[in-house]
């Protein structure tokens, strides 16, 4: 136990824990991404901020600078008597998993990755939706020129977001080329901005002209690899348009903080659901973004067909592919 409080402040970053608090407590860990990702975390953060400034919960944030201390945080937490104990993305499946097993009385919401325990929450995305409408967009945009793919962590969840973008792309232009490149094999794909940058540009000289990143952090790089390029690239998971007006398209959105937000407030209300949740365009956990930042670049026409493309999905009449019920898939080449 000793040990334990002494890992915490040297491997997550996080004011001292709080007791005797009135409201929900509510403890948020995060991987090495941190608050300030711009992406996953971020968004998850601004859920649990929200439920905070709104529902006057004692919010506590851990964000851990390995993946061998996400364990120890998610433990202290429930040492802690928290109520609730969020863990944002598959990385943190097992600690999580490991953790809710010895205090089956505490409640806890994995955001990413399925989860069957009695007293965990699990929150799943359909991202070959949203991957699908986007690969549609990209391929509008593109003129028939090339797109491209760069994913982080060669993984189902990122394969599943690939197989989606390129069926939406081949939907607008059946012909269209279409790259493909993975940062990595391990949990630093999601934190090399500078590979990324190096795969984009590639990409960039063989044609591409719109790439859609999955990749965390590591997206930075195909940013700023599109905004020297004056080229074009479509975020991920938060809408990330604001971060280089006029070069991000488009995000593929995931409603991270709508599902934190949410899960907060039912167990505030003592209303807490275990079991998964999952969450596609449909329900509104998934879409493509459009605001002030990209309106010059995705032009009303675009964004028409659009609309048109997620309507169906929804209804059925057109299916994109699931990676995950596509058993032995092999690796799609660069075409």
């Amino acid at each position: 136990m000793k040990m334990l409080s002494w890992l915490i402040p040297i491997f997550c970053l996080g004011s001292s824990f709080a007791t005797g608090q009135p409201g929900l407590k509510v403890g948020l860990v995060l991987d090495k991404g941190g608050k300030d990702d711009k992406s996953f975390n971020a968004s998850a953060y601004r859920g649990a901020s929200l439920a905070k400034e709104r529902l006057g919960i004692h919010l506590k944030v851990l964000e851990c600078s390995s993946d061998s201390a996400l364990a120890p945080s998610l433990k202290t937490f429930a040492q802690h008597g928290y109520d609730l104990i969020i863990g944002v993305g598959f990385v943190q499946k097992s600690p999580l998993e490991e953790v809710a097993r010895l205090f089956p009385q505490t409640k806890f919401l994995l955001v990413d990755a399925p989860s069957t325990l009695p007293n965990v929450r699990s929150v799943l995305f359909q991202e070959h939706e949203g991957s699908f409408l986007v690969g549609y967009i990209a391929a509008l945009k593109s003129n028939q020129k090339p797109v491209g793919f760069i994913g982080g962590m060669d993984i189902p969840l990122i394969r599943r977001f690939e197989m989606g973008y390129r069926a939406g792309a081949r939907t607008a232009q059946p012909t269209l080329g279409v790259f493909s490149h993975y940062v990595g094999a391990s949990s630093e794909a999601w934190r090399n901005p500078s590979k990324a940058k190096e795969l984009a540009l590639l990409q960039f000289s063989q044609g591409a002209e719109v790439i859609f990143c999955a990749a965390g952090s590591s997206c930075l790089g195909v940013f700023d690899a599109a905004d020297e390029k004056k080229k074009f690239a479509i975020g991920v998971d938060s809408n990330q348009n604001w971060v280089k007006p006029g070069t991000i398209l488009t995000s593929m959105v995931k409603a991270v903080d709508a599902a934190v937000y949410q899960t907060i407030e039912l167990t505030q209300r003592n209303r807490f659901l275990a079991g998964p949740t999952i969450l596609g365009l449909k329900e509104d956990g998934v879409s493509y973004s459009i605001d002030e930042h990209n309106r010059a670049v995705l032009s009303p026409s675009i964004e028409l067909k659009a609309r048109s493309i997620r309507e169906q999905l929804i209804r059925g009449t057109l299916q994109a592919p699931d990676y995950y019920q596509i058993s032995k898939t092999s690796r799609p080449k660069n075409d």
